[in-house]
């Protein structure tokens, strides 16, 4: 059996997920972890069992043994310079999304990965939703005939959007709808032409002066209407609770899909209301992962392993980038954005990124 060392940078909510999917398989044989909280640390070393564990990320970029790398880290900002020194050191990289703050950084990883020739993908899990899959299989065998337009609406309650928005000045098309964008593209095989975004202040405006939600309309180049709405303003709830709810419509049917959770649902006296297993990534349960996170985990290393592709192309993960950025620019001035972003509407993104 082929076996590879792995090492996992950022051991958070997400990087610590990875880390404990990757401990439990066969395919890794030396697990490394790098976190820069000592006490994070300390406890995903105790959950994992790896073969090093350091606070220093450089540390698994000059180790030669490793060639799988995850990149969980945040703030965000940390992605494209973690990521741009582990490609240009020949490892093959999965990072988190966004896959950069700057659509150049972007370009850049992309070229380091393509020049070394090694594989180089972004954490997009919701393809790993069996619910999204169905519709994938769904719309490539013909059932719904021509897609004629896709609704997605997304939402998470305000305790985890808090954390999310805290930590970087990025809006929900940014952060949340980025994951809708991607499996919509994804589903429809086209790219988007014109964007049309607004947004509504709410409690989160006190914040960091972010929308509560926003909702996006997006043109596709073959006429396609997808409509994207993504907040982070839910009354609290049940930790890191995220509903979905999706439509699409065809020329020979239509397909609705319920990912609001509401099917699992425990009551206790202690707790009340609960909604397990309904996180976006998802969670382990005992001895198997309930949700998108493990499968993609193991997806990524099986792709080193076989030597295939990735589920999720850079360039495409770069083309969800350069929609939501439009999204933001539409919402901020009120006029539609058309795709690739001109020079004018990249001064446009440049200017209200200066007045953050």
């Amino acid at each position: 059996m082929k076996q590879v060392d792995v090492a996992v940078i950022g051991t958070g909510w997400c990087g610590g997920i990875r880390a404990e999917t990757l401990a439990k398989s066969a395919l890794v044989d030396r697990l490394h972890i790098c976190e820069i909280k000592p006490e994070r640390l300390a406890e995903v070393k105790a959950l994992t069992n790896p073969v090093t564990a350091t606070l220093d990320y450089q540390e698994i970029v000059a180790n030669p043994d490793i060639q799988v790398v995850y990149i969980s880290t945040t703030p965000e900002g940390s992605h494209y310079p973690i990521a741009r020194d582990c490609l240009k050191a020949g490892k093959h990289v999965l990072l988190e999304k966004p896959i950069a703050l700057e659509l150049a950084e972007a370009d850049d990883l992309i070229a380091i990965s393509r020049a070394k020739g090694v594989k180089f993908t972004i954490g997009y899990s919701q393809r790993f939703n069996p619910k999204i899959a169905y519709a994938k299989k769904s719309i490539s065998e013909g059932k719904l005939g021509k897609v004629v337009n896709v609704m997605v609406s997304r939402h998470l309650s305000r305790t985890l959007g808090k954390k999310i928005a805290n930590r970087v000045k990025l809006s929900p098309a940014a952060m949340e709808s980025t994951h809708d964008l991607d499996f919509v593209f994804w589903l429809l095989g086209t790219k988007p032409a014109k964007v049309y975004s607004q947004g509504a202040y709410g409690y989160m405006k006190d914040l960091n002066g972010s929308y509560d939600c926003m909702w996006s309309t997006i043109t596709m180049e073959d006429g396609t209407l997808v409509v994207v709405g993504g907040g982070w303003n839910l009354p609290p709830s049940y930790p890191n609770y995220c509903g979905t709810w999706i439509e699409i419509t065809g020329t020979e049917g239509a397909l609705i899909l319920d990912d609001t959770s509401r099917d699992n649902w425990l009551n206790t006296v202690a707790d009340g209301t609960q909604y397990p297993m309904s996180t976006m990534p998802g969670e382990h349960v005992d001895h198997m992962f309930a949700g998108q996170m493990g499968p993609e985990t193991i997806h990524f290393l099986e792709s080193v392993l076989l030597d295939r592709d990735p589920m999720v192309a850079p360039e495409h993960a770069r083309m969800v980038m350069e929609t939501y950025l439009a999204a933001d620019i539409s919402a901020e001035t009120g006029d539609p954005v058309t795709l690739p972003l001109s020079n004018l509407a990249l001064a446009k993104l440049a200017d209200m990124k200066a007045a953050q």
